[in-house]
């Protein structure tokens, strides 16, 4: 049941070699779950195939969770000396997330999941940055039985769908994004319109568009301090918006989905309307009590524009919680924007997205019906 598929085996290809960059001798470290050793050693196997160092840190499920029990989540985040040293030694990292029963981790409640985390994070990505560690988050491993059906997708199409988008080309991304940022430069208006009754006028911020093609970016000023790791899939242009120019309406036709730990609430059937640059009002098809809980919870510049990303990537297509990476797909957020290089700093962050929009600059179309112009 551990065997790659052929597909989990191309995209591992493509990871390795393509996105990664991995060079004979390199050590790479995998970090695996039960759910995801398929694809965990279908990595290893690619690194080795290029002449890496692959070692694989496995944690299975049904001791991750004994220890729970035994109310030991604190200690779960304490990591052992050969890990930290094997950390210290890595020149590159590949993470997928678990454990596989995302239903039980939920029940768990935001608290002790930190217990969790706090261990392990600030240190982990303080030691990543002193070494120039580069690597990646798996996307993969948020297919889980559990979540899909709680989602109510298909969690073999969904696992495909992440690992088509695997398959896209990092440099055929990075041209495209380096485009739409370079008629950036100079734009002062951005119209988003669709014919299902999108239409939106915002304004770019003071501060340089990101382009996520998959690559890390480690030691790079550009990016945030956690960007030695990428995403995979990956593939948008990020840019922090003008919090005081928001004109219209946005509508989506894709889900969106809490910014947490683990995505666990989704929203459908989104609307949000603005005048004067503020927020007038929001609606949901699926989902509304609870982004109206957490909105009314907001600090100040929750009413206002966050950032606006723009996908890159050819291969995805309405693949759950990757929707803002589609070619041509248009997420528009409220709330906080300091991690894209603005200056909202709301605690509070909210989105819709919409595929197959037209955006413009400054009246010169950049995007349309999900291709990059």
């Amino acid at each position: 049941m551990n065997v790659p598929s052929s597909l989990e085996r191309s995209a591992a290809r493509n990871l390795v070699a393509r996105y990664l960059r991995v060079k004979p001798d390199e050590n790479v470290v995998v970090e695996a779950w039960d759910h995801t050793l398929p694809m965990s050693t279908a990595l290893v196997d690619e690194v080795r195939r290029v002449g890496g160092r692959a070692f694989l840190a496995y944690e299975p499920d049904e001791a991750w969770w004994r220890s729970v029990e035994r109310g030991q989540t604190k200690r779960l985040g304490r990591l052992s000396d050969p890990e930290w040293a094997a950390i210290a030694a890595a020149n590159v990292y590949l993470q997928f997330w678990g454990p596989a029963d995302s239903a039980r981790l939920e029940r768990l409640g935001d608290s002790r999941v930190d217990e969790w985390g706090d261990g392990w994070f600030q240190r982990w990505y303080s030691l990543a940055r002193t070494t120039g560690l580069r690597g990646g988050r798996m996307a993969v491993g948020w297919v889980t039985e559990s979540r899909a059906r709680h989602w109510g997708v298909n969690a073999a199409r969904w696992r495909s769908a992440l690992l088509e988008g695997c398959l896209a080309d990092p440099e055929e991304m990075a041209q495209s994004g380096r485009r739409l940022a370079g008629r950036l430069v100079r734009t002062k208006t951005i119209r988003i319109t669709h014919p299902n009754g999108t239409d939106l006028e915002v304004a770019p911020a003071r501060a340089p568009p990101r382009v996520y093609e998959g690559y890390p970016h480690p030691a790079d000023s550009r990016y945030s301090e956690y960007d030695m790791l990428g995403n995979f899939p990956d593939g948008r242009l990020r840019l922090a918006l003008d919090s005081a120019t928001a004109e219209g309406s946005i509508v989506s036709n894709r889900p969106s989905y809490d910014e947490v730990w683990f995505p666990w609430a989704t929203y459908s059937g989104g609307t949000f309307r603005f005048a004067g640059g503020r927020l007038t009002s929001f609606r949901f098809g699926a989902g509304r009590a609870r982004f109206a809980r957490n909105y009314a919870r907001g600090s100040p510049g929750k009413d206002r524009t966050g950032s606006l990303l723009i996908g890159l990537n050819p291969k995805l297509r309405d693949a759950p919680y990757v929707e803002d990476s589609e070619r041509g797909a248009v997420q528009l957020s409220i709330g906080g924007n300091t991690y894209s290089g603005g200056h909202n700093a709301s605690d509070f962050r909210g989105s819709v997205t919409l595929a197959g929009a037209e955006v413009q600059f400054d009246g010169t179309p950049v995007v349309r019906s999900g291709r990059i112009l």
